[in-house]
């Protein structure tokens, strides 16, 4: 996505979600695997605490880095298909997408907003122009 962003087997690769099943799948894994009911427990009331906590477990660290690692393709996979429908530059999103998620997301929303096509089927745009 970030450096063969137009050659067909990325656009192919990312036209599927296929891609982030494998790692889903690890990530339920580990879940059931590497913590104990006490850890996940106090994920349904998160606190630093509780969070330490899973953190402190072997595998902990493991689960939390591949929750935030499946997001961030995710988000990544938006952004890509963003970028290739409005044509606009996303490497620079799509990096810090991979390293600090909310901030990739949050750069390519202002670069949407500065570079994004005016006429696209994105309900926020189209709200844009009306104001």
């Amino acid at each position: 996505m970030i450096t063969f962003p137009n050659w067909d087997v990325t656009k192919k690769v990312m036209s599927s979600y296929l891609p982030l099943v494998p790692v889903c799948l690890a990530y339920i894994y580990y879940l059931l695997t590497a913590t104990d009911p006490a850890s996940l427990k106090g994920a349904f009331n998160p606190q630093l605490t509780s969070y330490a906590q899973l953190f402190s477990q072997p595998g902990g660290a493991l689960i939390v880095s591949i929750h935030f690692l499946v997001m961030d393709l995710f988000v990544g996979r938006w952004i890509y298909w963003q970028g290739q429908e409005k044509k606009i530059l996303t490497t620079h999103s799509l990096i810090l997408c991979l390293f600090f998620g909310p901030a990739g997301l949050l750069s390519h929303i202002i670069t949407d907003r500065l570079f994004g096509n005016k006429k696209s089927d994105d309900p926020d745009a189209q709200d844009l122009e009306e104001k």
